[in-house]
């Protein structure tokens, strides 16, 4: 079939996909596979050929992406169980004081959104919002800005959260530099669109309270909490063992006893399993929960998951029916005929499919489905493809607006109208995706 061809049949999945998400409200999941049929049919492809490609696509990414998003789901869930994220933000509001405390729910929402998913920090930490605001009589924008900002930036730019994961399955790229550019890029990112910008917008929209959410704040400080130092370190366990493991391949050769012990230590599997072990013994056994209870919290956290990870395990299998239908390396040759950068054409491919539907996972493994092609063919490999997973995680966050869940959530908890939730909410996502973006180029001309 001649390459023109291939592209009608790319593009035309492409807005078929959209179709399906958005005017027919047909699930991701299933979205996803019809669409990657349909483009192996119609490429020509033979029929059990295109049941292969589904099968292979999915085991592939799945091999992955079910153990590590399956194990930060249980890790995330004992954080939240436990009152873990309320003791940071306790913590850190105590040493910052009341006048930082936008900078306090920043570094809280930071920590928080690395193991525990984003909506479930939100409406655990924003009771504080609430209490801040009442205490001082300045507009909840004023705190829950820099929360949300801190929230949003890990959730889309850090392992083991189930986005990045995705992507630099996907990809191939190592999550080491996946977590070494996410913090690079998060940080100002964080600054930016949390402290700055909140303080900016929470004097241009004035808002309180909900009526409908009061609640007495008070209740939030009277658990017996774990300790910070204990949190802060069970956290950080799986991020520093995966960045040595990274290093270590720098460092040392291959065959060296120190890199076959890091490399080991360091794989995510192993490094997200001592610290789900961790969390079911301090958070959970040492705290006073039966086996039973831990096994039941466990048990309770997968439900989530198992959403995320059959809708990245569909975009496995779109990524690979692009490439075993041909079309994959069509679009990739005329991908890299463009005279823009991957790391430029990954962000525009993500932040379009994130603007049509809404859904940043799916921005997500879209993108990563058809950028990986070009990766192929330019030969890409090593800290780049980090750099193209945060690029990536930047489009799919700009432009949040009303066909994202996320839109509503805070439209919701902050009792705001359509129109200024447009103007505090998506202008802060947008911020985030921008600033992540211009980190990920900038560093990208440095290493070439």
């Amino acid at each position: 079939m001649s390459g023109s061809m291939l592209i009608l049949i790319a593009a035309a999945a492409i807005f078929l996909l959209l179709f399906l998400v958005i005017r027919t409200k047909l699930h991701a999941f299933v979205a996803l596979l019809l669409v990657s049929l349909l483009v192996g049919i119609a490429s020509g492809m033979p029929l059990n050929e295109v049941t292969a490609s589904v099968q292979n696509g999915m085991g592939g990414t799945l091999g992955f992406v079910a153990v590590v998003v399956g194990l930060g789901a249980m890790f995330g869930k004992m954080l939240e169980v436990s009152g873990g994220a309320e003791r940071l933000a306790q913590t850190l509001m105590k040493k910052f004081g009341e006048e930082k405390s936008q900078w306090a729910l920043g570094i809280t929402g930071f920590l928080v959104a690395i193991p525990v998913f984003f909506d479930v920090g939100f409406i655990i930490l924003v009771p504080i919002v609430y209490g801040l605001a009442k205490k001082t009589g300045k507009s909840l924008l004023h705190y829950g800005i820099p929360l949300l900002a801190g929230l949003a930036v890990t959730h889309s730019f850090i392992p083991p959260t189930p986005g990045p994961i995705a992507v630099a399955d996907l990809i191939g790229a190592d999550l080491g530099w996946v977590i070494l550019f996410g913090v690079i890029a998060g940080i100002p990112a964080m600054i930016l669109a949390g402290p700055v910008f909140g303080k900016y917008i929470g004097k241009k929209i004035h808002v309180v309270v909900p009526k409908y959410m009061e609640i007495d704040e008070d209740k939030v400080y009277d658990k017996d909490l774990p300790g910070f130092g204990l949190i802060a370190s069970i956290i950080l366990v799986p991020l520093v063992l995966i960045l040595v493991n990274t290093f270590s391949t720098v460092i040392f050769e291959e065959g060296h006893i120190v890199r076959e012990i890091t490399t080991f230590v360091g794989h995510p599997f192993v490094a997200l399993t001592i610290a789900t072990l961790l969390t079911f013994y301090f958070l959970g056994t040492k705290r006073g929960y039966t086996k039973q209870d831990v096994q039941d919290i466990a048990t309770k956290a997968l439900e989530p998951a198992g959403i995320i990870i059959l809708v990245t395990g569909a975009g496995g299998v779109f990524k690979q029916v692009l490439i075993d239908s041909g079309v994959g390396d069509v679009l990739g040759e005329m991908m890299a005929g463009s005279a823009l950068p991957p790391i430029v054409l990954a962000f525009l491919i993500a932040a379009a499919v994130r603007v049509a539907q809404g859904s940043a996972t799916v921005s997500m493994v879209t993108a990563a489905g058809l950028i990986t092609p070009l990766i192929s063919i330019m030969g890409l490999e090593g800290p780049v493809l980090g750099l193209i997973v945060i690029s990536i995680a930047s489009g799919a966050t700009v432009l949040s607006h009303v066909n994202d869940s996320g839109f509503w959530l805070v439209n919701r908890y902050f009792g705001l109208d359509v129109k200024d939730t447009l103007k505090s909410w998506t202008v802060m996502e947008t911020i985030i995706g921008l600033v992540g973006f211009a980190v990920a180029v900038t560093i990208g001309i440095f290493i070439g």
